[in-house]
């Protein structure tokens, strides 16, 4: 409304030309689901028996175990052939077979190798190490079950489609989430159905979020037929297929899968060599005491022994599903370049390499689906350049509108922020 004037004079009027502004939402808020091994609250007391789900926001690893604890661990049995010699041990070999977790399959589940323990299956603090190593800052966990000595229904080998559900009901009252994925059930026999659809539809419904998937690197780049298997099993329109993207293949990692010390049993020969009372030295072999790793490495401190045990646990190193270091990228590129620049032509940290190595020829398979537009971003290696992520399309990839995950995530900005 115009001031009055009473008098006359001349007058000069400020007028703000510029419209209110508008504040940006956050881009690149993932929400992992998975297990966890313990639950604690706000004092650091933990809780026995927690209602799940349980969603938190952490910032880095050591706010996700200050209210889960740590990861699940490496459980096994260590065998060895120890020979000494004046008290002093002077030859060692050793071998480390992991313990199976119960209901682990191998022939259903390749990529967990012979004899999976815990470590390989419940995967989430693994998966949120390697989020962080790629740039992640805030993050939601959601934990729909406990790990245990057993798998319970919502594990990796066969996850229960209705606690993905239920907890993908609660995320909705969480406006800050934006990136949705699941990695440590990347590997169950029913992860589409009950994972990546709900995912998607999830991400439809609520408009302003986006889902990674992981495509199962049980897949081999020269088989068109597997890959267009695994395609056909992901339903939906391009008003779903757009709110989400999949990666391939899984990556090898330099993280160590954290060894249960106090439970990994040793067992072994021990040869002991003496001398006769002529002074020829002879062999004297026993079986050794079962111990536990704990007390193997206390005893031998320092010993031979003790370096080829820590060497050989170090081995223990974990293949992961591509998604937790997608997310990574996601933000790392959306805060140094900005959310409208394709997650793409990115070097992964903390990355080995490819599980599975794809040549550019048969990158075409995955990045063009003609019959359906199901692309599937491939991560390759490149000399000098690392593993890059060699790929930004939706699984709506036939659609002229809505192929680049750049634009989807812009406009999932825009109406999020307006």
């Amino acid at each position: 409304m115009a001031k009055p004037y009473k008098t006359p004079d001349v007058y000069v009027t400020e007028i703000s030309t510029l419209p209110p502004s508008v504040v940006q939402v956050a881009t690149a808020i993932p929400a992992f689901i998975g297990n966890v091994v313990q639950v604690f609250d706000d004092s650091g007391i933990e809780i026995k028996s927690p209602a799940f789900p349980i969603i938190r926001r952490i910032t880095s690893i050591a706010e996700y175990e200050r209210y889960f604890g740590g990861p699940a661990l490496l459980t096994g049995t260590l065998t060895c052939e120890v020979t000494q010699k004046d008290n002093q041990i002077i030859k060692a070999s050793i071998s480390f077979e992991e313990m199976a977790q119960t209901g682990v399959d191998a022939s259903k589940n390749p990529v967990f190798g012979k004899g999976a323990s815990a470590a390989k299956v419940n995967t989430l603090y693994y998966a949120l190490q390697f989020f962080f190593a790629n740039g992640g800052g805030v993050a939601y966990v959601v934990a729909i079950g406990r790990t245990g000595s057993g798998l319970a229904a919502n594990t990796a080998l066969s996850v229960d489609d209705k606690l993905i559900t239920t907890a993908l009901n609660e995320l909705e009252k969480v406006d800050e989430v934006t990136l949705l994925l699941a990695p440590e059930f990347a590997s169950a026999s029913n992860y589409v159905a009950a994972v990546a659809q709900p995912l998607l539809a999830h991400a439809a419904k609520m408009r302003g979020r986006f889902a990674l998937i992981d495509a199962p690197s049980t897949i081999k780049p020269d088989n068109v037929t597997a890959l267009t298997s695994w395609r056909g099993t992901i339903a939906g329109t391009v008003d779903t297929l757009k709110y989400g993207a999949a990666y391939y293949p899984f990556l090898n990692t330099p993280l160590q899968a954290q060894p249960d010390a106090a439970n990994i049993t040793v067992s072994g020969t021990l040869n002991t060599i003496t001398r006769d009372e002529n002074g020829k030295e002879q062999t004297a072999s026993s079986t050794m005491p079962e111990t536990t790793l704990a007390a193997l490495l206390k005893k031998y401190a320092g010993s031979q022994l003790e370096a080829q045990t820590l060497a050989l646990l170090a081995q223990q190193t974990l293949t992961l599903p591509p998604s937790a270091a997608i997310a990574g990228v996601y933000a790392q590129t959306d805060a140094t370049r900005g959310v409208w620049k394709a997650p793409a032509n990115v070097p992964l940290a903390a990355v080995n390499g490819p599980a599975v190595i794809v040549t550019a020829e048969q990158q075409g398979e995955f990045n063009v689906d003609a019959t359906a537009g199901k692309s599937i971003n491939v991560i390759r290696p490149f000399t000098g350049q690392g593993t890059l992520v060699w790929g930004a399309r939706t699984l709506a990839g036939n659609s002229n509108e809505w192929r680049y995950i750049n634009v989807r995530r812009l406009f999932n900005m825009v109406e999020e922020s307006v």
